[in-house]
C-alpha cells in the first residue's frame, strides 16, 4: 500500500507517505502559512520515498474538524492531486488521528479528543482503539466544554488543544475517567496516512469530487459554501 497524506487542520502542517508499512513525514508547527508549506512538504516526502504521484494507491487528508481555512487547504490539495492522477481519496477525521496517536503514546484504549474551536467552544470526539483502526463512540460535535458527552464508566487519555484551554472544565466534568492529558498535541499526516490505509482497506475511499471538508459548525460552513 502506497498512500500520500496531508494534514493542515490545526496550527501544525504535515505531509507523509506510507509505503509498505513505513512512513516518511514532514511536520512543522507554523500557524497561518500552511498554504506555503504543504506542497513543498508533499514534494519532499514523495522524493524521499522515490515515488511519483501515479504510483500511489490513494490520497488521504485530514478532513476536519479544525481551522476552516486549514481544512479547506487539505481538502483542496488532496482533490487536486487525486484529480490529476485519477486516484481515490480517503477523508480522515482529525479527532480520530489525535486519538490514535494518543493511544499509541500512552497505551490507553480510549481517547477524549478535544480541539479548541474558539468562540467558547471545542471540537469533541471520543474514540476507542480497535486494532489498527479507531471507533467513534457517539458523535463528533462542536459545543461548550461544559457540555461534552462521554461514555459512562469509561477511562482514557485526553488529547488536543482543547485540554490546554479548558482543562479545568473538562477535568471537572470527566473526573477520574481521565488517566492522562496530552494537551500539546496536533493531528499529524503520519497518523492520517495510517488511518487512511486502514480506511481504504475498509472500502472508505471516495472519488476526488466527494472528498469534502467536515466543519461541524453548520452556519459558518454554509456561509463559506454560499460564497463559492
Amino acid at each position: 500500500m502506497k498512500i500520500l497524506a496531508v494534514e493542515t487542520a490545526t496550527e501544525a502542517c504535515s505531509a507523509a507517505v506510507l509505503i509498505d508499512g513505513q512512513v516518511i513525514e514532514r511536520y512543522q508547527v507554523a500557524p497561518r502559512v500552511h498554504n506555503k508549506l504543504i506542497l513543498p512538504m508533499v514534494e519532499a516526502v514523495l522524493a524521499e520515498a522515490g515515488l511519483a504521484v501515479p504510483q500511489l494507491d490513494a490520497i488521504a487528508f485530514g478532513r476536519g474538524p479544525g481551522s476552516f481555512t486549514g481544512v479547506r487547504i487539505a481538502a483542496g490539495v488532496a482533490q487536486g492531486i487525486a484529480f490529476g492522477a485519477d486516484l481515490p481519496v480517503v477523508p480522515v477525521s482529525t479527532l480520530a488521528a489525535l486519538s490514535l496517536a494518543a493511544m499509541d503514546e500512552t497505551g490507553a484504549v480510549l481517547a477524549y479528543a478535544c480541539i479548541d474551536a474558539r468562540m467558547g467552544e471545542v471540537y469533541w470526539g471520543v474514540y476507542r482503539k480497535t486494532g489498527e483502526y479507531v471507533e467513534l463512540l457517539g458523535e463528533e460535535a462542536v459545543l461548550p466544554a461544559e457540555q461534552v458527552a462521554f461514555p459512562e464508566d469509561s477511562r482514557g487519555v485526553g488529547v488536543g488543544s482543547g485540554w490546554g484551554t479548558y482543562g479545568a472544565v473538562l477535568g471537572g466534568r470527566l473526573g477520574p475517567r481521565v488517566e492522562a492529558v496530552l494537551a500539546e498535541r496536533f493531528p499529524r499526516a503520519e497518523v492520517i496516512a495510517r488511518l487512511g490505509a486502514a480506511g481504504f482497506a475498509r472500502g472508505l475511499a471516495v472519488p476526488a469530487e466527494r472528498a469534502l471538508p467536515v466543519y461541524l459548525r453548520d452556519k459558518v460552513a454554509r456561509k463559506m459554501r454560499e460564497r463559492g
